[in-house]
């Protein structure tokens, strides 16, 4: 059931193979055993492709909730006292929220020694895509209709920023609405290639200004380094203060924020692993 669960995630017998540390000889032989067991067609394989079957989507949907319950009770077995290890592997989008992110899964693994992060990091516009293999996965924003459950686990926010040397040349905007006479820098969150809008908030007030984007970027990173350089003003999340100290940014209109986004992890099933309730719980703490 592991095995072809493992498969199902992958899309590929040797992806699942070198996962599970079996042959693709020994593992392509037990699933076929499986489908003999249940009588039915679970997989259907192609020289190009491996997709599930509709008893296959079927067998794969019960038996997610099955091995879940197991590991659950696994570790509800051992000692509860013993210490977090081995690998969480953690779906989040390369945009807004990452930096905001990285540095509770610094201080995550520095509580917890043994457990190692796998991130894998997807474009924004995948941001609502579920992906299988994964024990985690984080979306910004509201979460997709979908058969996952999705925990609510706190907000990002963030401000606005520029260099000196461009708001030298450009001068300072007063007012969000000035922005528009401003390169801009802007996140393509969506499938179309435009760049998505900014919700501003200052107290009670709310504006959402669509940036004129000489540059679009799907990375939060670049964004950063596009707007050191000069290229323009970037919305930036997650905690800029070194790069400020360093004169690379100076944030701009600083009584305005970036309105939050909420963030939620989706799982397959309420009943988490505790190493898993243990990371969602972190980052609902850190986004308090």
């Amino acid at each position: 059931m592991e095995m072809f669960a493992e498969v199902a995630a992958r899309g590929s017998f040797s992806l699942a193979a070198a996962a599970l540390g079996l042959p693709r000889s020994t593992l392509s032989r037990r699933l076929a055993g499986l489908e003999r067991s249940v009588g039915l067609s679970l997989l259907s394989r192609s020289t190009r492709k491996l997709a599930l079957t509709e008893a296959g989507q079927l067998y794969l949907k019960r038996c997610r909730r099955i091995l879940a319950e197991a590991r659950l009770v696994h570790e509800e077995l051992q000692d509860g006292n013993a210490p977090f290890e081995g690998l969480l592997r953690v779906n989040l989008p390369a945009g807004f929220a990452t930096e905001a992110l990285a540095g509770a899964f610094v201080d995550f693994t520095r509580h917890h020694p043994g457990m190692r992060l796998q991130l894998n990091l997807a474009n924004p516009e995948h941001a609502g895509r579920v992906f299988d293999a994964a024990d985690l996965t984080l979306c910004v924003g509201e979460p997709p209709v979908s058969s996952r459950v999705a925990h609510h686990l706190g907000f990002v926010s963030g401000g606005l920023y520029a260099a000196e040397a461009y708001l030298a040349a450009r001068g300072e905007p007063a007012h969000p609405s000035d922005l528009r006479e401003q390169d801009c820098i802007g996140f393509r969150l969506r499938a179309d290639g435009l760049a998505a809008r900014w919700p501003l908030a200052c107290g009670d007030e709310r504006v959402e200004v669509r940036p004129a984007s000489r540059f679009s970027v799907n990375e939060a990173g670049m964004a950063r380094r596009l707007a050191a350089l000069g290229a323009g003003v970037a919305a930036l999340g997650g905690d800029q203060e070194p790069y400020v100290r360093a004169g690379m940014l100076r944030r701009i209109l600083p009584q305005w924020r970036v309105a939050p986004l909420p963030v939620h992890a989706l799982t397959e099933t309420r009943l988490l692993p505790a190493r898993v309730r243990a990371l969602a719980g972190h980052l609902a703490r850190r986004l308090d």
